[in-house]
């Protein structure tokens, strides 16, 4: 039995948040509305379903994984990295049975490592905390400068961190 796109789009068991619905059927709308982006709605209802079964099937492993391609019963699985390809390796047979039990016909399935954009680590930056002997006599030298246009922005820079700090205590 082999699923048709319109049986994943009218599904009326799947719950999606009010704003997700309207964005997907905008989405869809303008796929519909172009007559060359028409033909991949159902080439992309099919993977997306593709894709929804095999989570189902491995949930741990393609949190990670995606489908890229599914053609003449040979299924293409991207992973991030070398370590997920060989978790991944080790339950291919799992998959093939899950995937041909939900009948999709999977002759064969190939891994690809993808390795997508790394991004660096960032440390948080430290919050120093002034006491309050600081912030008072930040406050008593915002006081005291001459309202000039030298000082406008000195000003305007002490002011900014006296109210950053008294609204983080």
């Amino acid at each position: 039995m082999m699923r048709s796109p319109s049986f994943f789009m009218s599904s009326p068991d799947i719950r999606k948040p009010r704003n997700a619905a309207r964005k997907t059927q905008g989405v869809a709308d303008f796929l519909r509305a172009h007559d060359r982006m028409a033909l991949l709605l159902p080439a992309v209802s099919r993977m997306a379903a593709l894709q929804k079964d095999c989570t189902a099937i491995l949930p741990s492993l393609f949190e990670t994984c995606t489908v890229m391609r599914f053609d003449a019963g040979q299924l293409v699985l991207a992973t991030p990295n070398a370590a997920m390809a060989a978790k991944l390796k080790q339950q291919l047979p799992r998959l093939q049975d899950g995937l041909v039990k939900r009948a999709w016909q999977v002759s064969a399935i190939r891994i690809k490592v993808q390795v997508s954009n790394i991004s660096e680590k960032t440390t948080p930056t430290k919050q120093l905390r002034l006491p309050s002997s600081a912030l008072s006599a930040l406050a008593t030298l915002e006081g005291t400068l001459e309202n000039s246009p030298g000082n406008a922005a000195l000003k305007a820079a002490i002011g900014a961190m006296l109210k950053r700090h008294q609204a983080g205590r």
